[in-house]
C-alpha cells in the first residue's frame, strides 16, 4: 500500500462516526505532559533564585532517589511550589523528565502564576470537580513512556497545615506501571506560602530570620510488596504521619494564617 492510499484510509476513519471524537482524544493525549519550554525553564530559574535568597531550603535522604527512571513521587501538599522545590533536588536528567498531576483549574483560574506553575511542572491536568479518570489514565501511560510523575495524594493544598486524607491515585499509577513510589515530606512550606497567603512570606519577623524548609526523601515503596493501591497508600500515609509527628519546623497558631 502506498503512502497516498494509507493517508486516504486514515482520513476516512477520522470521518466515520466517532472519528472526530477519536481525533480530539488523541490530540488531548499528545498535549501532555505540557512542554516546559523557554518560559517554564526561565520561571523555574527565577523561582529557585528567589527561593534561595528568601529561605533556607535543604533536603535529607537524597540517596533514596531512584537511580533509574521512571518512578512516581508522592508528596504532601503545602504550597504552590512544592514541585519546584522537589525537582531542584533531582538529578538534572531526571528533572527534564519530571511531570506532575495538576488540577485543570490551576491553569484556567489562577492567573499568570497558575499558567507558569503548570509549565514548570510539565503538568498533566485532571478535572478534580468532574471525572478525573481520563487524567489518571493519561498520567499512567505517560509514566510507562518514561516520564517521572509527581502526585500530591491529598489532592489539594493543606487547609490548616496538617496532613489531609491520602487518595489512591499515586499508588494506582505506581502499581499499574510497576515503578517505585518515592515518598517526600515537605516541612515548613506552609509557613512560607500557604493557601491563605496572597504572596510568599519567607521572612520570620517574630524571630528576625529567614524561614526554613526541609524536604525529606524516604525509601521508595516497591510495587511488588503490595497487593493493591489501598495497601500502598496506607504505607505511604503511615510514613507521612510518622514524618509529621517528628517535624522540625515549629508550627505557629494556624488561625492567624487563616485570617490573613
Amino acid at each position: 500500500m502506498n503512502q497516498t492510499s494509507r493517508q486516504h484510509q486514515e482520513d476516512a476513519r477520522a470521518c466515520r462516526p466517532g472519528g472526530h471524537k477519536r481525533t480530539a482524544i488523541d490530540h488531548h493525549y499528545a498535549r501532555y505532559p505540557l512542554r516546559r519550554g523557554l518560559v517554564g525553564n526561565m520561571a523555574y530559574l527565577f523561582g529557585m533564585a528567589y527561593t534561595h535568597l528568601g529561605i533556607y531550603l535543604h533536603a535529607d535522604g537524597l540517596d533514596n532517589i531512584p537511580k533509574q527512571t521512571p518512578y512516581v513521587i508522592a508528596a504532601n501538599h503545602e504550597t504552590y511550589v512544592d514541585g519546584m522545590w522537589i525537582g531542584s533536588y533531582l538529578p538534572r536528567n531526571h528533572f527534564r523528565l519530571m511531570s506532575c498531576i495538576a488540577a485543570k483549574d490551576l491553569e484556567d483560574r489562577h492567573g499568570l502564576l497558575g499558567k507558569l506553575i503548570v509549565r514548570v511542572g510539565r503538568a498533566i491536568t485532571i478535572d478534580r470537580f468532574g471525572n478525573p479518570v481520563r487524567g489518571l489514565i493519561i498520567a499512567r501511560k505517560k509514566v510507562e513512556e518514561g516520564n517521572i510523575l509527581l502526585v500530591h495524594p491529598e489532592g489539594t493544598r493543606s487547609v490548616d497545615g496538617q496532613l489531609g486524607e491520602f487518595k489512591d491515585g499515586a499508588a494506582y499509577i505506581a502499581l499499574k506501571s510497576q515503578v517505585p513510589l518515592l515518598p517526600v515530606f515537605i516541612d515548613g512550606g506552609y509557613e512560607v506560602f500557604n493557601r491563605h497567603m496572597k504572596a510568599p512570606q519567607p521572612f520570620d519577623a517574630a524571630h528576625g530570620r529567614k524561614r526554613e524548609v526541609i524536604l525529606t526523601f524516604g525509601k521508595p515503596l516497591d510495587p511488588a510488596d503490595y497487593k493493591n493501591p489501598k495497601q500502598m497508600t496506607q504505607a505511604l500515609s503511615d510514613w507521612m504521619h510518622a514524618q509529621y509527628a517528628k517535624k522540625r519546623i515549629p508550627r505557629p497558631e494556624l488561625t492567624s494564617a487563616k485570617n490573613q
